[in-house]
C-alpha cells in the first residue's frame, strides 16, 4: 500500500491533482491510499502534517481489511506531500509509530531556511521559484513560534532532523531547475551517510513538477520509473481511496 500525499505548496491542491498518478500506481497492484489534508493559511502547521500522519495510521491498521500488507506500506508525495512523506516517515520512527516499509520523495519540500545555491539561483522558473517558496513557508508556519525562534520544527522541515538513522529506504527525485534541487540532493546524501537505503535520481534539464507534464518523454520516463521503485520496494489489491480527515 502507498499513502500518499499530494502537492501545492501546504496551500493549494486536492485529491484530483494526482488522481492520475494514484490511478497508474494502482494497477501495478499497489493499493493507494489519497489524503486530502487541512491546507494553510487557514490551517497552518501542524494541522496538515497531524492528518497525514492520523491517515497513515489509519491505513495501517486497516491495512488488512483493504486488501493489503500491513508489512510493505509506503508514504509519499510531490513537493509539499514529498516533505510531508518525509515527516511522517520521521515520526513514524521516532514514536514506533507503522512499520514504514519506503518513502517516495518527489522533490520534496524540507527545509525552510532557503539557504543553498539552487534556492538563490532559481528566482523565476515558472511554476515554482524562490519567491513562492517564501510565500510557502510563511503561510505554513504562521504562528509557529518555533519558526519565529529556532526556526521550523522536524516535523515541518524534515532536513532539520539531526539523526537520519533506522529511516525507511528512499526514492528521492530531484529537479535540476528546482529551488529545492540542493536541499533534496542533501537530504538524500544524509540518508545513505545514515544507512538508509537510498535511490537518487537528478534529472537534468527540467524544473519543479516536470513529471506532471506527460506529454514530455522526460515525465513519462520519470512516472515509469517511480513505478519501478514502487513495485521493486513493496512488491505487488490495485484500489485508490479518497480519505478525508475529519
Amino acid at each position: 500500500m502507498l499513502v500518499y500525499f499530494h502537492g501545492g505548496g501546504f496551500v493549494t491542491g486536492d485529491l484530483g491533482n494526482e488522481h492520475a498518478r494514484c490511478l497508474d500506481i494502482a494497477a501495478d497492484g499497489i493499493a493507494v491510499v489519497s489524503v486530502d489534508y487541512r491546507l494553510a493559511p487557514e490551517h497552518p502547521f501542524p494541522a496538515g502534517f497531524l492528518d497525514c500522519y492520523a491517515a497513515t495510521v489509519w491505513a495501517y491498521e486497516h491495512a488488512a481489511e483493504l486488501g493489503a500488507d500491513p508489512s510493505r506500506i509506503a508514504v509519499g508525495g510531490g513537493s509539499a506531500g514529498g516533505g510531508l512523506a518525509a515527516a511522517v516517515a520521521l515520526r513514524a520512527r521516532d514514536e514506533n509509530g507503522p512499520p514504514l516499509a519506503f518513502q517516495l520523495l518527489l522533490y520534496p519540500v524540507l527545509d525552510d531556511r532557503m539557504d543553498t545555491p539552487s534556492m538563490r539561483a532559481f528566482t523565476e522558473p515558472p511554476l515554482f521559484n524562490r519567491g513562492d517558496v517564501a510565500h510557502m513557508w510563511r503561510h505554513y508556519l504562521k504562528g509557529s513560534p518555533d519558526a519565529a525562534s529556532r526556526g521550523a520544527p522536524v516535523y515541518a522541515a524534515p532536513a532539520r532532523a539531526g539523526d537520519l538513522r533506522g529511516l525507511p529506504p528512499a526514492y528521492v527525485l530531484a529537479a535540476e531547475f528546482d529551488p529545492l534541487r540542493d536541499e533534496d540532493l542533501d537530504y538524500a546524501r544524509r540518508l545513505i551517510e545514515a544507512g538508509v537505503p537510498t535511490e537518487l535520481r537528478h534529472v537534468p534539464g527540467v524544473y519543479h513538477g516536470f513529471d506532471g507534464v506527460v506529454q514530455a518523454r522526460v515525465a513519462r520516463r520519470a512516472l515509469a520509473e517511480q513505478r519501478r521503485a514502487l513495485r521493486e520496494a513493496l512488491g505487488s489489491a490495485g484500489r485508490v481511496l479518497d480519505i478525508t480527515v475529519d
